[in-house]
């Protein structure tokens, strides 16, 4: 089944009212920090916070009066689940949602908030799928794929049509990749508004399922990625194709790249991404060459990131950036020492957030100590400076980086 502009383009109107027209934004500061022209487009602020309510409803625009009357169903963990469940409810129609059993509290009762029915089954997206697969033939529902259906990929589509009604001037679209459902409708509709517009997947690199359909490799998977919401192993029947034909290249991010610009969204452009979200941006980081002084659009597909989740990410992404340091300091261990050392780290400008004295787990003599100290920093350089400063005062210091 081929997929066209018409089609995308009868699906921009069917969503028109019904879904945020979320902003396209020129962002400078990123634009500095990559060296290509950064572009955001926000669906990370559709209502569900995630561009999957695009096809899903524009699926559930296309259904007959019987199906809508006998409802639908849907596997997913995440963000289809939630655009399903809220537009079917809009809608009036009933909604099955299958999620693995081991799905977050907080997302089932988010898509339960949305007046879905829950099912869960299964440890994993494969078992839930084939248990909504089951449901569907037993229960004569209609089945809301998340990416492998001509409909859904049309919905997903029409990002690229406000993309470059908003910019016309853009050279190269990064978009991440699932099971393709977004990069083939965004492919298909860019590459007949613009046919030189340069189409750019990107996935992690612990599951590069299109990445390797594309090169005729066998697909490895990690156990678990950031990027839950691109985490598929099989690419879709109907997208695989699209992406073949449209798209330029795939890269691949690891878990380091998206921490980083997970972080940079957060501090630079005030919004949460989750991984997925985040991977275009991770993939202007990882390869600064491929896309230097090109006009970039990125998609921030999504925005449902679990809070502990991002704690842990904004944290790891402080040490990275050298503003939070750990240092181990020797001392004897008498009255005063320790004060010493707090009066030269608050001298060089640090300031301290944790301190463990150690007195017992250590080979030093027993009347000396280890103090570890975490500190907030500026950068890597000031904490160099907080160790020489310690040094010139007569203590033994290291960056426990330096020891590990």
């Amino acid at each position: 089944m081929t997929i066209t502009l018409h089609d995308i383009q009868a699906a921009a109107a069917a969503l028109r009212g019904n879904i945020v027209d979320t902003p396209c934004l020129h962002s400078r500061t990123l634009s500095e920090v990559t060296g290509a022209e950064v572009y955001l487009k926000f669906e990370n602020l559709q209502f569900t916070a995630a561009f999957k309510e695009r096809g899903a409803l524009n699926k559930l625009l296309s259904l007959t009066p019987p199906q809508r009357k006998t409802g639908v169903i849907a596997a997913s963990a995440g963000n289809h689940a939630q655009g399903v469940a809220y537009h079917a409810k809009r809608l009036g129609i009933p909604a099955v949602i299958v999620m693995p059993r081991f799905t977050p509290h907080v997302k089932v009762e988010r898509t339960r908030s949305h007046g879905a029915e829950v099912a869960l089954h299964g440890d994993n997206f494969d078992a839930a799928k084939a248990h909504a697969d089951a449901l569907a033939a037993q229960r004569g529902l209609a089945l809301v794929h998340p990416y492998d259906d001509a409909k859904i990929i049309a919905g997903q589509g029409t990002i690229a049509l406000e993309m470059l009604a908003a910019y016309p001037q853009l050279e190269t679209l990064v978009i991440p990749i699932g099971g393709g459902g977004l990069i083939a409708g965004m492919a298909t509709a860019a590459k007949a508004i613009k046919p030189a517009i340069e189409i750019i997947g990107v996935q992690a690199r612990r599951y590069p399922s299109m990445y390797c359909a594309v090169k005729g490799e066998q697909a490895a998977f990690g156990t678990s990625t950031i990027a839950d919401g691109i985490a598929v192993k099989e690419p879709g029947a109907l997208t695989l194709p699209i992406v073949r034909k449209l798209v330029a290249d795939i890269v691949l991010v690891d878990e380091g790249a998206l921490e980083q610009a997970i972080v940079l969204l957060l501090e630079i452009e005030k919004t949460v991404a989750e991984g997925a979200g985040a991977a275009g941006l991770a993939a202007l980081l990882a390869y600064p060459q491929r896309f230097a002084g090109r006009k970039v659009g990125l998609v921030l597909c999504g925005g449902n990131i679990d809070p502990l989740m991002l704690a842990g990410i904004i944290e790891r992404g402080l040490v990275r950036s050298g503003r939070l340091t750990r240092l181990t300091v020797e001392l004897r261990d008498l009255p005063g020492a320790l004060a010493q050392v707090t009066a030269c780290i608050a001298a060089a400008n640090a300031n301290i957030e944790e301190v463990h004295h150690q007195r017992k787990f250590t080979n030093l003599p027993v009347q000396s100590a280890e103090v570890e100290f975490v500190l907030q920093t500026r950068s890597h350089a000031h904490a160099a400076e907080v160790i020489t400063a310690l040094k010139a005062a007569g203590f033994v210091a290291r960056l426990e980086s330096e020891s590990e």
